[in-house]
């Protein structure tokens, strides 16, 4: 099993992907898998994101405890920067 750090991060990453571009069924699914293991492989409730013009701060409880972990924009913004500067070679699957 991947670390939770890196669990976040992976879902972290497609959600901005699957926020900026709804109708695209793909990185939804892909959001929604990645979720799902977030609450079932890592038992986390209550995941709430908030971010400033440095980092994402992923709020959670795990095993009763608030915890949180951050992470810089740049590094999550990544995938969604490399679709922007190329949007032909990404692209939207509807249903």
């Amino acid at each position: 099993m991947e670390s939770i750090q890196d669990a976040v991060y992976n879902w972290l990453t497609i959600k901005v992907v699957s926020d900026a571009r709804p109708r695209d069924l793909a990185a939804v699914e892909t959001e929604k898998m990645f979720f799902s293991i977030l609450e079932t492989e890592h038992a986390l409730a209550d995941i709430t994101i908030e971010k400033d013009e440095q980092m994402y701060y992923v709020s959670f409880i795990k095993g009763g405890k608030q915890e949180k972990l951050r992470f810089p924009r740049d590094l999550i913004e990544v995938m969604m920067n490399q679709i922007n500067e190329a949007p032909d070679r990404y692209t939207i699957y509807p249903e």
